[in-house]
């Protein structure tokens, strides 16, 4: 299920990368480098008490930060 909370930073069709709202087709913002779009998906998530994920260009996940309630608890 999408949440409309998470962001993702990933390369754009056209060349740069980009920031997406989840469940968004259309770019939010675009930059010239991933580490501006990253650190941009980050602020926007820590906004929305959401998930922010970075996506290399092959697809994968890079890097992923939660923001707010992290619903897996773990001992120790």
């Amino acid at each position: 299920m999408a949440n409309p909370e998470d962001y993702w930073a990933a390369s754009h069709p056209d060349g740069g990368w980009q920031v997406r709202r989840e469940g968004n087709e259309e770019a939010t913002e675009r930059f010239d480098t991933q580490e501006e779009a990253w650190e941009r998906a980050k602020e926007l998530a820590r906004g929305t008490k959401g998930e922010a994920y970075l996506q290399a260009e092959d697809g994968t996940i890079r890097e992923r930060n939660t923001y707010g309630h992290d619903p897996v608890r773990t001992k120790g």
